[in-house]
């Protein structure tokens, strides 16, 4: 905020959450720039609001929350703040696959509950990583780091590409059918929602885990609950969810489920960076120099 008071004025909106659409139009007036968050829905209403606008900085890797399309038919530039979470989220998705193949979340919620009564053999039995073969579902720089992370437990890695570029086609069926286990990193897209329904995890071993670190709608939450609770897939682990905050009920009941609350990024190193990464994008354009990280 300080580079950015330095450089322009600045309207801040002090409320909770995301700025209210109607409140957000009647700002946007006279605004050469806006910073947007991957919670506010930048529509073409909102766009078109904008009269004045030459950039909007969206502090995330994703960008569904904008309409891209709206922002470059009226020469509108769009930005992200890619590369400065990638370790961050591949972070969170190895602590993910860890809590969920070794059942913490089941034995945190057993001790706090005061039903833990010391050690067994057979207790809370899960499944070791090394010689497993993990999925990723979009191979991008986020899924090579994962790939990277898990290869250093051991694992085999096997991935394809986003849908659009023949992973439907050329190897995602051959992927969810003999992964131990599946994590996704694809933008959220037309293509994307939904990606992971009831036909995918029915392909998916019974023994196999889903993993999702880039957007809720990519997996159909209602249909992963019915193969949870058909016993399909032995398990998921969610940090993203089709209606944040929001959560399907039937996951909330299921114990074989890890529920994180969106923390891909969450480090203050990794969200310090991506605040500085916006505030330079928003700096360079109104100063007549080209945007760093340009997504149109």
């Amino acid at each position: 905020m300080a580079r950015l008071d330095a450089a322009c004025t600045v309207d801040r909106y002090a409320g909770e959450g995301s700025m209210p659409r109607d409140e957000m139009i009647a700002r946007l007036p006279g605004k050469l720039a806006m910073v947007s968050m991957v919670t506010d829905t930048v529509d073409a209403g909102v766009v078109s609001a904008g009269t004045d606008l030459r950039l909007i900085a969206n502090v995330a890797v994703g960008y569904n929350n904008v309409d891209v399309a709206a922002a470059k038919a009226r020469g509108i530039v769009v930005t992200n703040t890619p590369d400065v979470l990638t370790d961050a989220t591949a972070d969170l998705t190895l602590a993910l696959i860890l809590a969920v193949t070794r059942r913490l979340g089941e034995g945190e919620r057993m001790v706090r509950r005061g039903a833990w009564k010391g050690w067994a053999f057979d207790q809370l039995l899960g499944m070791q990583l090394r010689g497993r073969q993990l999925g990723i579902v979009g191979y991008g720089r986020i899924g090579k780091a994962v790939g990277v992370r898990a290869e250093a437990f051991g694992m085999t890695v096997a991935h394809v590409s986003r849908p659009g570029s023949g992973a439907r086609d050329s190897g995602l069926d051959r992927l969810l059918s003999t992964s131990d286990i599946v994590s996704l990193h694809v933008p959220l897209t037309p293509d994307t929602r939904h990606l992971i329904g009831q036909t995918e995890l029915a392909r998916m071993k019974r023994s196999a885990y889903l993993v999702n670190t880039t957007r809720g709608p990519v997996v159909d939450e209602a249909a992963l609950a019915w193969a949870l609770r058909q016993r399909l897939i032995a398990g998921a682990a969610l940090d993203v969810y089709e209606k944040e905050p929001e959560v399907h009920p039937d996951l909330m009941s299921l114990e074989n489920v890890v529920l994180a609350p969106h923390l891909g990024s969450a480090t203050t190193e990794t969200r310090t960076a991506m605040a500085d990464l916006a505030a330079s994008n928003v700096i360079a354009v109104l100063s007549g120099q080209p945007p760093l990280t340009p997504v149109t």
